[in-house]
């Protein structure tokens, strides 16, 4: 018995933007483009490859209003540094945001194309959070 992480799920008024900014990010592929939603699965033996995100449409009066209550925490894959990470983001259409963090974070605080924040750790080892 138990449960396991399935797919995170998130709301957007425009979900194709949402969708591909999260796939451009990831590099992951969109594997359903439907009415109903976007999904996006990491490629085959990848990690997390039973984990996904879905992009769900609403309607343009349910936009995001403040603060997130969850977000997520990502990591530069070895090779790259959190720079050049930010800049790649932000080229994708990412936004920087203030949500209260200090000035000397050892994390970038960001926003997908709809406010979404999350967060670019300034280090490779997310075991280290």
């Amino acid at each position: 018995m138990g449960i396991r992480f399935s797919a995170l799920s998130i709301d957007a008024v425009d979900p194709r933007a949402v969708a591909a900014f999260w796939s451009g990010a990831l590099g992951w592929p969109v594997t359903v483009d439907s009415e109903e939603g976007i999904g996006l699965v990491p490629e085959e033996g990848a990690p997390l490859r039973d984990f996904g995100i879905v992009v769900l449409p609403v309607p343009p009066g349910q936009r995001k209003r403040g603060k997130n209550r969850l977000h997520l925490d990502l990591c530069p894959r070895a090779g790259s540094t959190a720079e050049e990470e930010v800049e790649r983001l932000l080229g994708l259409g990412a936004a920087r945001v203030q949500v209260g963090q200090p000035d000397d974070a050892p994390w970038t605080v960001l926003a997908d194309p709809e406010g979404n924040e999350f967060c670019l750790l300034h280090r490779s080892d997310p075991a280290g959070a």
